[in-house]
């Protein structure tokens, strides 16, 4: 059983940045998709990024250009690098691992504030 745990949410002003980190436990890491997902208030979770085993990456439109994943797989740890951060990206944010089956972690708030 892969356990997955976020870290680096908060509050910060429009304009700023963060950095989520996600460790995942176990040994399959370097062989699995990797992913961010948000959820708002109200709305649908929602796809924000996402990388390959090969390191292969994609973004939600509304991230492109202001969010960059990465991962170490020495560390088997996912990262979210999120710049000029905006209040619509104001959400809970999950990390996922894909092999075969997609698992979870707990979430970590983000909130934005003009």
């Amino acid at each position: 059983q892969v356990q997955l745990v976020e870290s680096g949410g908060g509050l910060v002003q429009a304009g700023g940045s963060l950095r989520l980190s996600c460790a995942a436990s176990g040994s399959i890491f370097s062989i699995s998709a990797m992913g961010w997902y948000r959820q708002a208030p109200g709305k649908q979770r929602e796809l924000v990024a996402a990388i390959t085993s090969g390191g292969s990456t994609n973004y939600a439109d509304s991230v492109k250009g202001r969010f960059t994943i990465s991962r170490d797989n020495a560390k088997n740890t996912l990262y979210l690098q999120m710049n000029n951060l905006k209040p619509e990206d104001t959400a809970v944010y999950y990390c996922t691992l894909s092999r075969f089956t997609r698992s979870w972690g707990q979430g970590t708030q983000v909130t934005v504030f003009s």
